[in-house]
């Protein structure tokens, strides 16, 4: 946790979501949130009593940060309830909006939320930070407890190739890397929760998460493909280009060649 606050008090997350990069991952994102919207309306039935529409779905986001998703989603009309562990960003979420209902709290232990009451869950933050497959699996319950039978759930990872194709060479450090035992021999990163803020992911690891909490993927596709390594080169585009790389990476998104070298993959799961 004290590791996790220093990190996020000097770390500008509401910097990276607007960069061209970080616009990339949530308009990509935000495309598949609003599709699970869809199918959430859609199968209510034509007799239901329910209040529900497209502007008023019940939305649920776990380690919100400093609010991205929270604040545009409650802008669109839905019902939004934010968690954060971090103080600093639930200060600069709580600054921004006051229609998203926010708690400070743990992904792995959200017992002030109650069962079955939320539409749409996002779980975007805390696989970033969570190492063990038991805290992983303790959110992941977590999300499926208080999402309604029928619901989606979006959960999201940083890959391990973009780790190791950033860090270890981009970067320059893979002889510390296979010195010092971080690299399995099959180039899997192995980190510990002491030392290392970041857990990194492979598509098997996702879909072992997904049997042990016994839930179904219905999708998945990477929010920012190529762009995280691609920095210079799309921050050097004139505007009608980078509406066009955005464009390419909403048509590639879901290609399996490309989702494992992905910086960032999202799982859309539903609660059966």
């Amino acid at each position: 946790m004290i590791q996790l606050e220093k990190y996020y008090n000097k770390f500008k997350e509401d910097h990276r979501l607007t960069t061209r990069h970080g616009t990339v991952e949530f308009t990509v994102t935000m495309k598949y949130i609003h599709e699970c919207i869809e199918r959430v309306v859609s199968n209510i039935p034509q007799n239901s009593t329910s209040v529900v529409t497209t502007n008023s779905v019940k939305i649920a986001d776990i380690g919100a940060g400093t609010g991205r998703y929270s604040v545009a989603l409650s802008k669109e009309g839905h019902d939004v309830t934010a968690v954060e562990l971090v103080q600093h960003n639930l200060d600069i979420l709580r600054s921004k909006h006051e229609n998203v209902k926010t708690w400070q709290g743990n992904a792995m232990d959200l017992h002030f939320l109650p069962d079955e009451a939320f539409d749409v869950t996002l779980l975007f933050g805390p696989m970033y930070h969570l190492h063990s497959v038991k805290d992983r699996l303790a959110a992941m319950n977590e999300a499926k407890r208080i999402t309604k039978k029928g619901g989606y759930i979006l959960v999201a990872y940083v890959m391990n190739e973009y780790a190791v194709l950033s860090y270890c060479f981009r970067e320059g450090h893979i002889n510390e890397c296979i010195k010092n035992g971080t690299l399995t021999p099959d180039f899997h990163t192995i980190t510990e929760i002491e030392k290392d803020l970041y857990c990194y992911t492979r598509l098997e690891d996702m879909n072992l998460l997904n049997e042990k909490a016994g839930l179904e993927r219905v999708k998945i596709f990477a929010p920012d493909g190529a762009a995280d390594y691609m920095r210079r080169e799309i921050n050097a585009l004139d505007e009608e280009s980078f509406q066009h790389f955005i464009e390419y990476q909403m048509a590639i998104c879901e290609r399996p060649e490309l989702l494992g070298a992905s910086s960032h993959t999202v799982d859309v799961l539903i609660r059966n």
